[in-house]
């Protein structure tokens, strides 16, 4: 498997694909990435439909997706095209297939692109587990053939793009049986497609990998253009987390996804899904687009050439480190999960309202706690209040992280309380200063925190080396020369790899870090959930920093949803949402906000509540509990994939669900 599957994992450099004509909208080769989204009404009431689709137009949507679970739906979008078009706009429609070749054969009549699923296009789902032999699986694809080949030549014949959109949790018992539910699998479900399309000399295609765990997502989209570059093949992708949630939670796992691959130079339109409505979608497509905007201008002015860092993109592997102790009880390094630090607003000056503003947000939180707080000491005039504020913490904040610009001789080590951790920013030429400030540090049992690059670690490999385990870390807080951020933190593992260090990794998002901070949260949210996102996939990072949000709580919170989003540490309910649509069997956000009302309080479950079975089980692979629409008003209940309670009545079936889950053992009292 090749390594590359993109120009660059440094600096951001967009991957050259063929251009694909959606409509008059062009996706892939040197055109714009496009924002889309998809609407959530009844697709045969033509007025409801055609009045979201001009709501997302003049959001700015694209490219607007509508259901067409069955034949009398697609039919309808004959009469939704005609009248969108009517009102003045130009945007080109899809239609969403699942299951039925008829219902694609008649959409493709009427809108400018198809999607089908490959793992439910032509194949009914049993999660069968059988073998299949050599000569059984060419049946299987020949039958394949037999019912996609209608449609990719209908497609041809009218000039349409289809979307060949595999999906983790819909994967084909063929496929499952062979490749598991994986990103292997998963792309090997797309290329059994695109080789029939091929074959009638079709390429107006476009290609998803959608997960909803962003791990599961960025390995089979990296895989897909690994596989593609190596056949020859150059379709355009279209990125997103599905079943992504509602609110800040979700926003957090689509910039993860999504965002780390746009800065991977990957992807040509997005959709973020959110189970709200869909035209609150755009605006965090179009932040999320601006900030790839702007990586890709700092990418192209770029010339240097460094090796690949040492990750491997394909699977996921915890960079190995060692253990640095923060306190008897908190330890930090691979064999533990990422540590959370946060920033003091107050700061030195004030040490009693730096000790209360982390104490205040420690008793506002159920779960979450600082194990680290940052703060800055310049002024030998402070180190009374450092002590202070070390001694006022205790052991309620394990560790206390100070930046500092002061000489060793000059720091304030002596006290008690939190264990204190120096982060020292190092040049290449710095290496009696690194000398002294390690020698320092191992004489008062303190940990280094050494805020460098890749070349400055190879520089003064003689001077860290020297640092006994467990008491260096190494960080970067901002970018290095022309690379961004996150290449930056790649490139310094890089190099802590060659320098024969396993210091842990401490990723900060930073106002340097940034690649623009708008006002609002939401600015923020993205930008920490990018950087850390594009990290944490790739297994780098044992402690965490969100250094941009204005207050200790929102940075506490941030941090840890970062975490819980990238699955490497959960510490609340995870909830596994579906963002609607006209195969819906429930009202979605009503429904999601009382089980979330309900079932909040648990830390350590996760469900899933999805509005009908087209991903329904598959989805819920990383699910303890699904609470699915089987049809109009009722509800069946899901342990894992396996259906146990069905036809609940819909007013009935929250509480039941509640009951399923202490029934499991999973319930706890709030």
């Amino acid at each position: 498997m090749p390594a590359d599957y993109c120009p660059s994992r440094l600096r951001t450099v967009r991957r050259l694909t063929r251009a694909v004509q959606v409509g008059g909208v062009g996706v892939g080769g040197a055109n714009p990435i496009r924002v889309q989204s998809m609407t959530t009404s009844d697709t045969e009431d033509v007025k409801a439909t055609v009045a979201q689709c001009v709501q997302l137009a003049e959001a700015g949507c694209e490219i607007i997706r509508i259901t067409a679970p069955n034949k009398a739906a697609a039919a309808a979008l004959r009469d939704i095209h005609r009248e969108f078009r009517a009102a003045g706009f130009d945007q080109p429609l899809a239609a969403d297939i699942h299951f039925l070749p008829a219902a694609a054969m008649e959409a493709v009549e009427h809108v400018e692109k198809v999607r089908v699923n490959p793992g439910n296009y032509a194949d009914k789902k049993k999660f069968a587990v059988r073998e299949y032999t050599d000569a059984a699986y060419a049946e299987e694809l020949e039958r394949l053939h037999e019912a996609f080949s209608p449609l990719v030549l209908r497609a041809k014949a009218l000039g349409r793009s289809l979307r060949i959109g595999t999906n983790h949790g819909s994967l084909s018992d063929r496929i499952m049986n062979r490749f598991g539910d994986t990103p292997n699998g998963m792309v090997e479900s797309a290329l059994e497609f695109i080789r029939i399309a091929e074959s009638h000399g079709f390429r107006d295609m476009i290609l998803s990998m959608k997960s909803s765990n962003p791990k599961v997502m960025v390995e089979a989209y990296r895989l897909a253009v690994a596989k593609m570059a190596a056949l020859g093949m150059d379709y355009p992708l279209h990125l997103g987390v599905t079943e992504a949630g509602e609110g800040e939670d979700a926003r957090i796992k689509s910039a993860i996804g999504i965002g780390s691959l746009l800065a991977d130079g990957l992807g040509d339109t997005i959709r973020v899904s959110l189970t709200e409505d869909p035209w609150h979608e755009i605006p965090v497509c179009k932040e999320i687009v601006s900030r790839a905007e702007a990586l890709a201008a700092l990418g192209a002015a770029s010339k240097a050439k460094l090796p690949a860092d040492p990750a491997d993109p394909f699977s996921f592997t915890r960079r190995a480190t060692e253990t640095v102790e923060l306190s008897s009880k908190c330890l930090a390094g691979s064999g533990e999960v990422p540590r959370v630090v946060v920033r003091s607003v107050a700061g030195l000056a004030d040490w009693q309202a730096a000790a209360k503003e982390i104490l205040d947000a420690h008793a506002a939180q159920r779960e979450v706690r600082a194990e680290g707080l940052l703060v800055r000491l310049d002024d030998p005039a402070h180190a009374a209040g450092l002590r202070s504020l070390r001694k006022a913490l205790g052991q309620a904040v394990p560790a206390l992280f100070v930046e500092t610009s002061l000489s060793p001789a000059d720091f304030p080590f002596d006290g008690s309380g939190s264990r204190l951790v120096v982060v020292k920013s190092f040049a290449a030429f710095a290496a009696k200063e690194a000398e002294a400030w390690g020698t320092a540090c191992a004489k008062n049992d303190a940990i280094l925190a050494a805020d460098t690059d890749g070349r400055t670690v190879l520089t003064l490999a003689k001077e860290f080396s020297a640092i006994p385990p467990g008491q260096l870390i190494f960080t970067a807080s901002q970018p290095m020369d022309d690379l961004h951020a996150t290449g930056t933190t790649r490139e310094l593992a890089r190099a802590i790899k060659v320098a024969k260090l396993k210091a842990p990794l401490w990723i900060r998002a930073t106002v340097a870090n940034a690649v623009r901070l708008d006002p609002g949260f939401q600015s923020r949210l993205l930008e920490a959930s990018i950087l850390a996102g594009g990290l944490l996939v790739d297994g780098y990072g044992d402690f965490l920093s969100c250094e941009t949000p204005t207050s200790t709580a929102k940075s506490l919170t941030l941090a840890y949803d970062i975490l819980q989003g990238a699955r490497m540490r959960q510490t609340k309910t995870e909830y596994v949402a579906c963002p609607s649509c006209g195969r819906t069997l429930f009202d979605i956000q009503s429904t999601t906000l009382r089980i979330k009302e309900r079932t909040g309080h648990l830390k350590s479950v996760t469900i899933a509540v999805m509005g009908c079975i087209v991903n329904g089980p598959g989805e819920m692979a990383d699910a303890d509990f699904g609470y699915v629409g089987g049809a109009p008003g009722k509800i069946n209940l899901y342990v894992g994939k396996t259906p146990v309670k069905f036809n609940i009545p819909q007013e009935e079936a929250v509480e039941r669900l509640v009951d399923l889950i202490k029934e499991k053992g999973k319930w706890m009292e709030s």
